[in-house]
């Protein structure tokens, strides 16, 4: 079944809808989908030279000794 043929039964199925919690039910999931989207589009990815630095920053603060380990991190995480 192709695309179109799935929206327009999916069209006739909400239009012969009576049962208000599924609607609400559907009305929730696509505004879930709208923001998930809109999230997605304002998200960008990083330049070469931004990954660049992040990286040098990453090992400056690791050699630095600014880092926590996984058992830190897990021990942390039990306080939350």
């Amino acid at each position: 079944m192709d695309i179109q043929t799935r929206k327009l039964k999916a069209i006739e199925y909400l239009a012969g809808l009576h049962d208000e919690e599924v609607l609400k039910r559907i009305e929730t999931t696509i505004a879930e989908v709208q923001k998930q989207k809109s999230i997605k589009q304002n998200v960008k990815p990083l330049t070469q030279k931004q990954l660049i630095e992040r990286a040098k920053l990453s090992t400056s603060d690791y050699l630095s000794g600014r880092f926590k380990t996984q058992e830190q991190l897990q021990q942390e995480s039990e306080n939350w």
